[in-house]
């Protein structure tokens, strides 16, 4: 008990204070409900460091020459007050937070938890502060013999910086150059063995029109877990005449998985090769789409387009790594664009030979990482004009260029969750279909950011750290609880979590991309004879696959 007691003395009162602040910060609500345990590990980190910024400061403080030392009676006062504090406010922001959480849930239509999984909330977000605290107390101590090195030289302010530096750099990279390495060489490894897997339900394609297939130059095997769940899936042409009423042919969906070939490129050339094998060119649309990380492609964007098309199209893509995009980003950002750029490259080169009257429409799609390799095969706005039919670009991360720039240059005015750019003339950001009618008209060709206020893939950044982005100092959108607010540091960690749960909210909401892709789609295309009755059917069958629609006659 005696040293318990001891180790408690050992923390810095202005840490203290300023942890409860902390504390209480990271209990807000940020853009998505947090499961218990990413709601801890925020608390947690946050806690760790209001007590290293405390702690920071009171040494700089007594560094600047004030070093008045508080009587016993007042210590004893400030104890007391700061513990009083924290007898208020710890029960009263868990409660709070509870409240928030389910306000959260309901916006977007999640299952609240049990207002009672607070108290483990608590108790483990204390355990990774502590633990936090230790591993900075533990740097201290090894920047220690440097700074006393140091101190022969310079002022001791000067080397205790620089000796915390030296560790802070040496430590960084140690953990760049080995510990990722390593982490990075396992996840490979049991990535690799999870992408020989196919998933349940999923069957070898028979029709020649998709790669896999008896007929096709790539071999089922060959193409990745999620290669083969995008080309054994997807409407057929008997299904699409069903749900549209339109006489339908047998849509095309063409893919190469990464063990291929050697190289991008090549594995680019056995895309292309099944794009001549199955006719792609000779389609209406032809859909050249850059992957996550292991070749996931959008389920709902593939299906509404050959549902709008009658099965006219063609959806291409190809697998880059075994690794799913955060780790994919993390062991090698420039492959994502790369592979963006190289089958975009590939693909045109045909379809740029072609009579122009004979051309299909070229529209490239992607998705989160997809997204960003996708934009990787353009230079600009303009550059998707000048080449391209059209895009759909789905949850692109804060870092991918153009969107960075084409959302900084945005018209005055405008939203920054949702761009007007140039009137609306060409490029359009949506949320929902609705989003993209503006006053102005929009030309073909018609590029599409499909993004949601709620999404923190979209939203992450550094900055966020220190500086207010506008989305937040901006009306948020409906399915965010008001009462998020932009803190320093907190807001940083908030969104972080909430990335882990981006996916595993109700689609429209987070990083769930679903039905409205259908409306999305029918604006990017503007399809003849295209109705909203047709769109409603599409959506309702995207929602809940096993629906059963009321039969239709002959095309109207």
């Amino acid at each position: 008990m005696h040293r318990f007691l001891n180790y408690l003395r050992g923390f810095h009162p202005a840490g203290l204070a300023v942890a409860l602040l902390f504390y209480t910060w990271s209990l807000t609500p940020s853009l998505l409900p947090r499961v218990w345990y990413m709601q801890a590990l925020a608390t947690g980190v946050s806690i760790a460091i209001g007590y290293g910024l405390g702690v920071a400061g009171a040494r700089i403080v007594r560094w600047a020459g004030v070093s008045r030392q508080p009587s016993r009676k007042q210590q004893r006062i400030g104890w007391w007050v700061l513990a009083a504090a924290t007898a208020i406010l710890v029960p009263l922001f868990a409660a709070l937070g509870a409240h928030w959480q389910h306000i959260s849930r309901g916006l977007v239509g999640v299952e609240s938890d049990s207002r009672m999984i607070y108290t483990v909330v608590l108790l483990l977000a204390v355990l990774v502060a502590l633990l936090l605290i230790q591993a900075g107390r533990g740097l201290a101590a090894l920047s220690n013999r440097p700074t006393r090195a140091g101190r022969r030289y310079v002022p001791q302010p000067v080397a205790r910086l620089g000796g915390l530096a030296l560790v802070l750099v040496v430590g960084w990279l140690l953990i760049d150059g080995v510990g990722i390495r390593a982490m990075l060489a396992v996840a490979e490894r049991a990535a690799f063995s999870a992408d020989q897997e196919t998933r349940e339900g999923v069957a070898q394609p028979t029709e020649p029109e998709r790669s896999g297939s008896p007929a096709s130059l790539q071999a089922w095997d060959s193409l990745g877990r999620d290669g083969r769940t995008f080309v054994a899936s997807g409407p057929r042409a008997e299904q699409i005449t069903g749900v549209t009423g339109r006489p339908a042919i047998e849509p095309i969906r063409v893919f190469a998985g990464v063990t291929s070939a050697d190289t991008l490129p090549e594995i680019a050339d056995g895309v292309v090769a099944e794009l001549e094998r199955t006719g792609a060119f000779d389609r209406s649309v032809l859909f050249v789409t850059t992957t996550t990380g292991r070749g996931w492609i959008n389920s709902a964007a593939a299906d509404s387009l050959e549902y709008i098309t009658a099965g006219d199209s063609a959806i291409a893509g190809m697998q880059y790594s075994h690794l799913q995009s955060p780790l994919a980003f993390i062991a090698d950002r420039q492959t994502p664009l790369e592979a963006g750029r190289v089958l975009l490259e590939k693909v045109y080169a045909v379809w740029s030979e072609l009579p122009e009257a004979e051309r299909p429409k070229l529209v490239v799609m992607g998705e989160s990482l997809g997204s960003y390799g996708a934009q990787g095969a353009t230079a600009s706005e303009q550059d998707m004009v000048s080449r391209l039919d059209g895009a759909l670009l789905i949850g692109t991360p804060e870092f991918a260029q153009p969107w960075n720039r084409i959302t900084a240059e945005r018209d005055p005015g405008s939203l920054q969750r949702l761009p007007v750019v140039d009137e609306g003339k060409h490029t359009r950001f949506a949320a929902e279909a609705g989003d993209l009618k503006l006053p102005g008209e929009w030309e073909q060709p018609r590029i599409v950011y499909w993004q949601h206020g709620s999404d923190p893939i979209t939203w992450w950044s550094f900055d966020l750290l220190l500086r207010e982005p506008d989305w937040l100092a901006e009306p948020l959108g409906e399915d965010i609880n008001p009462a998020m607010r932009w803190l320093p540091f907190v807001t940083f960690w908030q969104v972080t979590a909430d990335m882990a749960f981006s996916a595993g909210v109700p689609a429209g909401h987070g990083h769930a991309y679903g039905s409205e892709a259908v409306g999305i789609l029918v604006g990017i295309l503007d399809p003849p004879d295209w109705d909203e009755e047709s769109t409603r059917r599409v959506e309702t069958l995207l929602r809940d696959p096993a629906t059963t629609l009321e039969p239709l006659g002959e095309f109207r």
